[in-house]
């Protein structure tokens, strides 16, 4: 198995491992404002949080920025609680085209905060090699086919349970939102000590 193939997988299995549940529940929850029909804005949605948490990785794995552990595995539950009040804040039925920049810039910018979470993994896979462009690059294709994955199924069992119950898209987001700002604030106090 080449170098390539090897940080692929290793992206992959990172994202989908359940132990890495916080960054899947932010990738929902991120999801949960659009409907399947907008695939192609959320496959650029899930590409614009990878693009930020590459630039971290990358910067990371260059020992150009250190983040605390304890910091970073706090404020990533803080995304995901702010991301679940924005999908509800009623912007979205307003002012939905202006919302989905604002998306795209959240995604990227919580994407910062989410590959400093990825950066001591990465750094610990590193180690000793010479340059680290081709694993980097393997490693965050690797998570953005787990993304990917993640949202395919996500929206797949949207689809089933519209069909079956007649769910509202309002009520899912409302639902989703809450599911993720409620765990998010489980996290938000465990990381706190409380």
């Amino acid at each position: 198995m080449s170098e390539f193939s090897v940080f692929l997988k290793l992206g992959f299995d990172h994202i989908s491992d359940l132990q890495a549940y916080d960054h899947m529940l932010f990738v929902t929850t991120l999801c949960a404002v659009y409907r399947p029909e907008d695939w192609r804005k959320i496959a650029l949605l899930v590409t614009a949080f990878t693009v930020g948490h590459s630039v971290t990785l990358a910067l990371s794995a260059l020992d150009v920025i250190r983040v605390p552990v304890a910091l970073v595995e706090l404020l990533i539950p803080f995304t995901i609680f702010l991301t679940a009040l924005y999908n509800v804040s009623g912007l979205s039925e307003r002012t939905f085209s202006v919302k989905l920049h604002w998306n795209y810039a959240l995604a990227l910018f919580f994407g910062l905060i989410h590959g400093m979470g990825f950066a001591n993994y990465f750094r610990g896979l590193f180690g000793d090699m010479g340059s680290v462009v081709k694993p980097l690059l393997a490693f965050n294709l690797g998570i953005e086919l787990g993304q990917l994955l993640i949202v395919a199924v996500f929206f797949g069992f949207y689809l089933a349970l519209r069909k079956i119950v007649a769910i509202e898209h309002r009520s899912w987001n409302q639902f989703i939102s809450g599911a993720g700002a409620g765990v998010a604030v489980t996290l938000i106090l465990k990381g706190m000590g409380g």
